[in-house]
């Protein structure tokens, strides 16, 4: 096996037991490569059919059975973190963010925020002044893909959304998204 094949295999091995995200910083000094003979084995690793996701704060490799649902959120800039914290508070991951712009079609950026801390950096980077949500392209209504365990987490996180008014209707013609 050649020294790219196998040092793809190990890594895929080493993302498939980690609990946590990998920084391909770690996985380059791991390897004794650069950061972009990295990026360049995810994706092939990606391209061979492993479900790699990328974070801010590393790769790591989904192994367990996920429920997933989209939701229509609408509130304020001051009420993200409790949008958030509701969901991770309650087991489940923010997987993503995006919008329907009457122009622009579908914008969707990936957050995968799934812990207090994930929240928190996430705030940080927007409390930062480097960019405002993306809801505020859509008069704050979006959209997010949650995650959880199982269908009774993912009902008790809409229902927790809905009970602080966070939940907004989806209009006729979005029903079949």
């Amino acid at each position: 096996m050649a020294g790219g094949e196998q040092r793809r295999k190990e890594i895929a091995a080493l993302l498939k037991m980690s609990e946590f995200p990998v920084s391909g910083q770690k996985l380059a000094e791991k390897f004794g490569v650069s950061r972009q003979i990295v990026v360049r084995d995810i994706a092939t690793l990606k391209a061979q059919g492993l479900d790699v996701l990328s974070t801010n704060r590393g790769y790591y490799v989904e192994t367990r059975q996920r429920c997933s649902r989209v939701v229509k959120v609408r509130h304020t800039d001051e009420e993200t973190q409790d949008e958030l914290l509701t969901v991770v508070d309650l087991g489940g991951v923010v997987v993503d963010v995006f919008v329907k712009h009457r122009v622009y079609g579908k914008l969707c950026a990936p957050l995968n925020i799934a812990t207090r801390l994930d929240v928190q950096r996430f705030l940080d980077d927007l409390h930062s002044g480097k960019s405002t949500p993306l809801k505020n392209v859509t008069a704050s209504y979006h959209y997010h893909t949650i995650e959880a365990g199982t269908e009774e987490v993912l009902d008790a996180i809409v229902d927790a959304l809905r009970e602080k008014k966070f939940l907004a209707d989806r209009l006729y013609y979005e029903e079949k998204d």
